[in-house]
């Protein structure tokens, strides 16, 4: 997900004193950040081995493909009212909200919808939680952009990004190949509630700071006709709906892997399921480490290159060997960690995106949003279409196919157009490419 690159923020330019400030986390904050991290570390507990278990539980491949795939619409619906409700409500109701029905409706799938093995229950209760994570993650993120001093904002939503993609999956798939073998994997489900519950606690109760407890929109200004304007943009500025394709691209395979490589790791390869969880954190890791990189990147050799080159093509040739590499080796341990390290890096090519953005910023991010949100269901819905007839390999081409397709897209967005120094705009802090170096392509 992104972040309005220009927010209004009402935070005072006051010298930061404390080590916290200093390193780019608002002090009054700090305890959110902590809170989203165990939050999205409870999350992403099962996001390297749920499709197994239920494979294993008698649910067929296709339906766990549809169930991953309701999960995202519902999660993207989320991530793009996220915004909106924040404004209306407040950040804080926002994410007490997220909280309640993330924690609700796993209690449902747990207690019924799993030992019963009844798909429609399953269908509704784990879709229905796809509301929640969004709506917690993302209302703390607009807390942070309400809050935080212009020249820290960079910094702030990088640890806000750091936060949420080393909690989902990195740590989460982490604590997933220690536990699952340790407890079993229904229990593990109940651990990742446990953490969520934490996490929210954590952040809801220890953060006084009151900027976020009332509504951040002025009298007057109507958030969800913005919202709305967000999706007649689309077809109205064609560069704008192209960098929501992109963006949808950008991750729609990693949610699609989520499905089917976990079987495919352990069954056909002969990985164990906490080797697979293990490669599945080193990925992300990986990812994450060069989310920094291509930021510098991007500024040297160029956006649209970047996003190009590194991102488009780097992932379709990525995504091939990730899939040859692994059948010609077998469970060779080292080398899939190399593989999966690589398409990791090669996902964060795609870090400079937002920058690429032409005007209407507002509407402009909130269509990149809601193309964020696409990929979370496009991912798994496509392999549900083309597991069963073109197996893993055919899949795999698919999304390679993709990967590229969005490279030749980006020869359609647009740069923005630079500001003289001293003319009216200008500003001598942190510029929209360092902003967007700042904003993980994960999420």
């Amino acid at each position: 997900m992104a972040v309005v690159l220009d927010p209004s923020s009402s935070a005072e330019e006051t010298p930061e004193r404390h080590w916290l400030d200093r390193i780019g986390i608002p002090r009054k904050l700090a305890w959110g950040f902590l809170g989203v991290l165990i939050f999205m570390i409870g999350d992403g507990v099962e996001s390297g081995y749920l499709s197994p278990y239920l494979l294993d539980e008698g649910v067929s491949k296709e339906r766990v493909a549809l169930l991953f795939s309701v999960y995202g619409v519902t999660a993207s619906v989320a991530a793009w009212f996220s915004g909106a409700l924040s404004d209306l409500w407040g950040p804080r109701r926002v994410m007490m909200l997220g909280l309640g029905i993330w924690g609700v409706f796993q209690v449902v799938f747990l207690v019924f919808a799993v030992p019963a093995v009844d798909f429609g229950l399953l269908l509704v209760s784990y879709g229905l939680r796809g509301f929640g994570y969004p709506l917690f993650a993302y209302g703390f993120l607009i807390w942070v952009t309400a809050v935080t001093p212009k020249r820290r904002l960079g910094s702030a939503v990088g640890w806000f990004w750091f936060a949420f993609t080393g909690g989902l999956p990195t740590l989460g798939a982490l604590v997933a190949s220690c536990a699952v073998p340790w407890i079993g994997a229904y229990s593990t489900l109940w651990l990742s509630l446990g953490l969520v519950v934490a996490g929210g606690l954590i952040a809801l109760l220890l953060v006084r700071e009151p900027t976020g407890r009332s509504r951040l929109a002025p009298a007057g200004e109507r958030p969800v006709a913005t919202l709305i304007g967000s999706l007649s943009i689309v077809w109205r500025n064609p560069r704008i709906g192209t960098g929501a394709v992109v963006r949808a691209i950008n991750t729609a395979p990693q949610f699609g892997f989520l499905v089917f490589l976990p079987v495919f790791f352990t069954d056909t390869l002969g990985f164990t399921l906490s080797e697979w969880l293990q490669l599945l954190s080193a990925m992300f890791a990986t990812n994450i480490f060069f989310n920094l990189i291509f930021g510098v990147v991007g500024d040297r050799v160029g956006w649209q290159r970047t996003v190009a080159w590194f991102g488009g093509v780097g992932c379709a040739v990525t995504t091939l060997l990730l899939y040859y590499g692994t059948v010609a080796a077998g469970d060779h341990y080292a080398l899939a960690m190399v593989l999966v390290s690589l398409f990791g890096a090669t996902l964060a090519g795609y870090v400079p995106l937002s920058a690429l953005d032409p005007a209407h910023k507002g509407q402009a991010m909130s269509a990149l949003n809601l193309g964020a949100g696409a990929s979370t269901f496009l991912g798994p819905a496509l392999v549900g279409l083309f597991l069963g007839p073109l197996g893993v390999q055919g899949v795999m081409w698919i999304f390679a196919l993709l990967y590229l397709a969005s490279a030749a897209m980006t020869l359609f967005l647009k740069l923005p157009e630079p500001v003289a120094p001293g003319a009216p705009g200008y500003s001598s802090g942190p510029g929209p490419a360092s902003r967007a170096r700042n904003e993980s392509p994960e999420a």
